[in-house]
């Protein structure tokens, strides 16, 4: 036994005095300061050493997670071309840009449709009691819609001709952007088909998405026929065969990518030039590889490299399949929103797939917010099932 304890125990009990209560030294104030000390030194160390690790990119705009020597690939031996130093100044520029600051930050629903919307309905249950904090876009490329909602009533934008596979498709995505941005309350932009539906209920999806500070775009290297036996050396100097990407194209992306997306006219070109069907006996489609490979090239640490757009490839033919109304039942609809892992396979012989965590600010997340494709035929049963199917 301490000689403290024995004396409180012994010697003040016998003489029956009462026993001094003695407060321990606080320690909380001095936590307090090293807990802020350890935290003010971080971000400084951040801003000076800036992080090179993947995760730490969602909490730091992309001009510190990766400084501007990253952005691009290793400076070329050759000189420049005009165009490439002109294109990166303005890429550096906007990168730097700071975050706008919005007293009502929005998130721009950008849809590109053939024709009339058939889930007008069911994004309308979604978007109800959240006026404020979306905006809606609509590009109907063959046919002026027929609405079934209020809420697209008017919202349609000057729209041009589009052909699957060719460059007009990215055309029509940056004249989506070009409206959404005018509305500066609008941080984050979503690119979605008139056969994509909501997994989530609305606070979710906006939370998920203004929660973070990275795009939402797919990418991955596919050395396969369908990947990089695609790319045309046309492209060169500018784009090389080693920076060619593959993605799907349902992006989302923060304000700042898509003001460099719209920035962009040098690697824009190349693709418009040298990527379309039926070039040199190759198949090569813009809007597949435009927008991985810019970003893999520009800012590779911004973006997620998955699209939160779920599509199933498993039949392994040249569309994803879709879902009729027998299809569409909870159990679908559960399991979609319970992957947590995207899945990218190569087109080549080897068929190398290849699992990677869905990470959100670091943590492990379900990777999917929407999901197409989907008849029209399986509204009614997307109706009954919404509030159930969104509560997962």
């Amino acid at each position: 036994m301490k000689i403290s304890q024995a004396w409180q125990l012994g010697i003040w009990d016998k003489y029956k005095m009462p026993v001094p209560r003695h407060r321990p030294t606080s320690r909380r104030p001095i936590w307090i300061i090293v807990l802020i000390s350890l935290v003010c030194v971080s971000l400084i160390g951040a801003y000076i050493y800036p992080p090179q690790h993947y995760p730490a990119c969602y909490f730091f705009t992309s001009s510190v997670c990766t400084p501007f020597k990253d952005w691009f690939p290793a400076m070329p031996t050759r000189p420049l071309t005009d165009d490439e130093m002109a294109s990166r100044v303005v890429t550096k520029d906007i990168l730097s840009l700071p975050s706008v600051q919005s007293k009502n930050p929005k998130i721009a629903f950008m849809f590109l449709t053939p024709g009339s919307l058939p889930f007008e309905r069911l994004w309308e249950k979604f978007f109800l009691g959240h006026e404020g904090r979306f905006s809606i876009y609509v590009h109907a490329s063959r046919e002026n819609p027929e609405h079934a909602s209020p809420l697209f009533v008017g919202r349609e934008i000057r729209s041009e001709k589009v052909v699957w596979g060719k460059i007009s498709m990215v055309d029509a995505e940056k004249r989506l952007l070009a409206n959404a941005l005018q509305d500066t309350e609008n941080q984050h932009f979503v690119l979605l088909s008139d056969s994509c539906v909501p997994l989530h209920n609305f606070d979710y999806v906006y939370n998920y998405l203004m929660g973070t500070n990275i795009s939402f775009i797919d990418c991955f290297q596919d050395p396969g026929p369908h990947g990089n036996g695609r790319y045309s050396e046309h492209m060169l100097p500018e784009v090389e065969e080693r920076d060619f990407r593959k993605g799907a194209q349902w992006f989302s992306v923060k304000r700042q990518h898509a003001l460099l997306i719209l920035a962009d006219n040098l690697y824009y070109t190349k693709f418009k030039l040298y990527c379309r069907p039926n070039m040199d006996g190759r198949n090569c489609y813009a809007d597949e590889h435009y927008l991985p490979t810019l970003f893999h090239m520009v800012d590779p640490s911004g973006i997620a490299n998955w699209s939160v757009t779920h599509v199933d490839w498993s039949e392994g033919k040249w569309h994803p399949k879709a879902y009729r109304a027998r299809d569409v039942t909870y159990e679908l609809l559960k399991n979609i929103t319970s992957i947590d892992e995207n899945y990218h396979v190569t087109s080549d012989e080897k068929k190398v797939g290849t699992w990677r965590p869905c990470l959100w600010n670091g943590e492990k997340r379900p990777c999917y917010l929407f999901a197409r494709k989907f008849y029209p035929e399986a509204l009614d049963n997307l109706m009954h099932l919404f509030s159930n199917y969104t509560a997962i």
